[in-house]
C-alpha cells in the first residue's frame, strides 16, 4: 500500500459506480442518472478508469491555485482601503465603492468580497454570533 489517494465524496461515489460499470452490475446510461452526467462523460470515466486506476478519478486541479483568484496587489489595496476608507461598510456597499469610486476593476463580484471582509453569522439555533475573521 505505497500509494495512498485523497479522494472527495464526489470522487468515491463516481468510483463505485464505476467500479460496477466495469463489472458490467450498471449500464452507462443508469450510472449517467447516478452521478447526473452524460453518457459521453461516463465514457470518459470509464476510459480514464481503466488508464490510471482510481487515481484517474481524482480531480486534476486539486492543488492549483484557481484561475480567478485576486492578485495580490489588488487584495493589499482593497484591504488598505476597507481599514481606512471604508471601515464598517458591508460587503455589498464596499465592493460598490471600490468598483465606482477606486477603480479596482479586477474585483470583479462580491464572493471576492467574503475574502477581504470580515462576516457576522448569526446561528438561529444556539442564538450566538460568529465572527470570522479577515484573512490576511
Amino acid at each position: 500500500m505505497d500509494n495512498l489517494l485523497q479522494m472527495s465524496a464526489k470522487e468515491l461515489s463516481r468510483l463505485e459506480v464505476v467500479q460496477r460499470l466495469t463489472q458490467k452490475r450498471m449500464s452507462q446510461t443508469e450510472a449517467g442518472r447516478i452521478l447526473h452526467l452524460s453518457t459521453r462523460q461516463i465514457k470518459r470515466l470509464l476510459k480514464r478508469y481503466r488508464q490510471d486506476g482510481a487515481a484517474g478519478l481524482v480531480s486534476k486541479h486539486r492543488g492549483r491555485k484557481a484561475n480567478n483568484r485576486l492578485s495580490e496587489e489588488v487584495k493589499r489595496k482593497a484591504l488598505n482601503l476597507l481599514k481606512t476608507k471604508y471601515q464598517g461598510f458591508g460587503p455589498t456597499l464596499a465592493h460598490e465603492k471600490l468598483v465606482e469610486k477606486d477603480k479596482l476593476k479586477y474585483l470583479n463580484c462580491q464572493s471576492q468580497m467574503t475574502i477581504l471582509e470580515p462576516r457576522v453569522d448569526f446561528d438561529q439555533k444556539s442564538q450566538t454570533y460568529t465572527i470570522w475573521k479577515m484573512l490576511e
